[in-house]
């Protein structure tokens, strides 16, 4: 669910807020550029999934929405309003793409594609949201209770806690008692961020 960043990365993303990276990549920090991108890659790629487009054409439209990024970012205004403009950005990405593809069959069939439904894309647009902040408060949390949240909720099938203990190094019998405080820690930092 959450891409892999390595702790060194891993850290600056959690340490700079989109404020300060959107303020140093309009500075021309390559540094912010590329830590911006790995923040928010995962988020970008889950919205041309959700739209059932394959890996290479979910490339392009990530790709498309790294461009779009590029020229329009200096015409942000809050810059804490970066994932909702990068999710309404990959949207409107993906209903072009998915236009295109349109016209190109209609023009086999002769019939007119049928239109996108407004609903499915607020559905669409919503669900990402929560997905956007289900990643931040997970990065918000401390490496080991982010880890054990990983391998107990988000791996399929989920760990075992004597193998969570032992990757953890961990006493078995503590794992329960840690899940739960990381799940109210967890909690807490999604409350901050607004989800319902």
């Amino acid at each position: 669910m959450s891409p892999v960043l390595t702790e060194p990365v891993e850290k600056a993303v959690a340490v700079r807020s989109d404020t300060r990276l959107v303020a140093d990549c309009l500075s021309g920090d390559e540094e912010a550029w590329s830590l911006l991108i790995e923040k928010y890659k995962a988020l970008i790629y889950s919205i041309p999934i959700k739209y059932g487009l394959p890996t290479h054409e979910a490339a392009d439209v990530f790709q498309a929405t790294c461009m779009e990024l590029l020229a329009r970012l200096p015409e942000l205004r809050e810059p804490r309003a970066l994932p909702k403009w990068l999710m309404q950005v990959t949207h409107h990405q993906c209903l072009r793409w998915k236009q295109q593809q349109g016209r190109l069959v209609s023009r086999d069939t002769g019939e007119l594609p049928v239109p996108e439904t407004p609903a499915l894309a607020e559905g669409l647009v919503q669900q990402t949201q929560e997905e956007q902040m289900l990643r931040e408060a997970l990065m918000a949390l401390s490496p080991q209770c982010r880890r054990l949240m990983e391998m107990l909720f988000f791996e399929s099938p989920s760990r075992p806690y004597a193998e969570a203990a032992t990757e953890l190094g961990l006493a078995l019998g503590s794992i329960g008692f840690i899940r739960q405080k990381c799940i109210d820690r967890l909690r807490r930092q999604l409350d901050e961020l607004g989800f319902r």
